[in-house]
């Protein structure tokens, strides 16, 4: 599967409230992330920084990204060496540093990833898989900033 991949959206901005961007408050940060043949995803900027709470904010979305890219990549990595995952989830967190000139960057992403496995004898390889993971990761590949794992493997009762 070596080559070159494409990906194409569309960004809408819905936020023009009747005057368009004539003051930092007169318009809504409101807009409509859409893909072919997907549901649209409503965004907004975070809420500290005049957005809606209620949508996506980018930062949401790179914490997503990188998350949903470790998991598939995890579950693959487990399968090559012949761990059988049966449960996981991640309650990942993100921390933004703001450089106090309207400009910031994402310091760290920590995943903790919680895995369930079939058999005690798998708990070691579920652990080592992570590393796989995370170098097979295409998002975790593509930042400058650290994507830790604090992972925890649970053995399937």
């Amino acid at each position: 599967m070596p080559g070159e991949h494409s990906y194409a959206m569309r960004a809408t901005w819905t936020g023009d409230r009747g005057s368009g961007t004539s003051g930092y408050r007169d318009y809504d940060r409101s807009v409509t992330l859409e893909v072919e043949g997907k549901p649209a995803l409503l965004g907004s900027a975070d809420a500290p920084f005049r957005g809606d709470p209620a949508r996506w904010n980018p930062e949401d979305m790179l914490l997503a990204s990188l998350v949903q890219c470790h998991l598939l990549s995890y579950l693959h990595a487990c399968v090559t060496t012949g761990v059988v995952v049966t449960g996981y989830h991640d309650d990942a967190t993100a921390t933004l540093v703001l450089d106090g000139t309207g400009g910031g960057a994402l310091r760290e992403v920590v995943l903790h990833p919680v895995v369930t496995v079939a058999e005690e004898e798998m708990v070691d390889a579920a652990h080592a898989a992570h590393r796989q993971a995370n170098a097979w990761c295409f998002i975790a590949n593509s930042v400058n900033f650290p994507v830790r794992h604090e992972a925890t493997v649970r053995v399937a009762a």
